[in-house]
């Protein structure tokens, strides 16, 4: 059931890369709320993205193609008549190691990873000042940016620069467009359970997180709800991390100083 008092109700929304895992429930969770929903990806999803009998509108778009953002907006905008709201959340990278991975490899994984959402965010910004209304940008960033990454250099240099890019766009964008990152910790779905192990393994992760559980993507969806709420009107250029209080520093486990830890 909607909350009345949230102010998402009827608001337009473009979730990127909302098919799948994160995304997908951040779909879910605004259509929840009674608000328009636009879910872009490469990919069409194997099913309608649905809450009850509020569907997700699936256009299909390569987010590192700028022609196909732009063909996106103004789908939104013939559509719905405005846009409101932008969620970047495309993104990821397979392992690499960082002595061998190609040039190539690298610069998709920035185009996906920071090049797009930059790209996606001055257009989304374009829509909304010239339909004269306020806006708001969140854009999905991981602990990965926020401390070493290994076998994932590129990815956490991207991550690392998207937050960067909050404070920055925020600064130069205000007060008219709102700029959030909510940056997730652990988070466990279809495509990082392949990454994570068996059940065993989550587990052993688990005890390494203050609240012994790894992240559901309704920890993300309902941190982007907030920000997207009247509660967090003043709020923005900064970063809300969604870690379950983040990861045991290595060196405890080698210690005796603190039993228990």
């Amino acid at each position: 059931m909607a909350n009345p008092d949230s102010g998402i109700s009827d608001k337009v929304i473009i979730v990127t890369g909302g098919t799948k895992g994160i995304g997908k429930q951040i779909a879910q969770a605004f259509l929840k709320e009674e608000a328009k929903v636009i879910i872009c990806a490469r990919n069409q999803p194997h099913e309608t993205i649905r809450d009850g009998e509020n569907l997700a509108d699936y256009f299909q778009c390569d987010v590192r193609e700028s022609s196909q953002i732009m063909e996106l907006i103004d789908y939104c905008l013939n559509t719905y008549g405005r846009l409101d709201i932008l969620i970047n959340n495309a993104g990821g990278a397979p392992p690499a190691d960082s002595s061998s991975a190609s040039e190539r490899f690298t610069k998709s994984v920035i185009d996906l990873n920071l090049v797009a959402p930059l790209v996606f965010s001055q257009l989304a910004r374009k829509a909304m000042v010239d339909k004269g209304n306020d806006g708001l940008i969140i854009n999905i960033s991981s602990v990965s940016g926020m401390r070493a990454n290994p076998m994932g250099v590129a990815y956490g240099a991207a991550k690392s620069g998207l937050l960067n890019a909050t404070e920055t766009l925020a600064l130069e964008w205000g007060p008219q467009i709102r700029v959030v990152s909510v940056t997730a910790g652990l988070i466990l779905t279809e495509d990082s359970r392949a990454f994570y192990g068996d059940d065993e393994s989550v587990s052993q992760i688990a005890e390494t997180i203050p609240m012994r559980r790894l992240g559901n993507p309704e920890d993300i969806a309902n941190a982007c709800l907030f920000v997207a709420s009247e509660a967090s009107s003043w709020m923005t250029g900064t970063n809300i991390v969604v870690h379950g209080g983040g990861e045991k520093p290595s060196y405890l486990s080698a210690t005796t100083a603190f039993e228990g830890s």
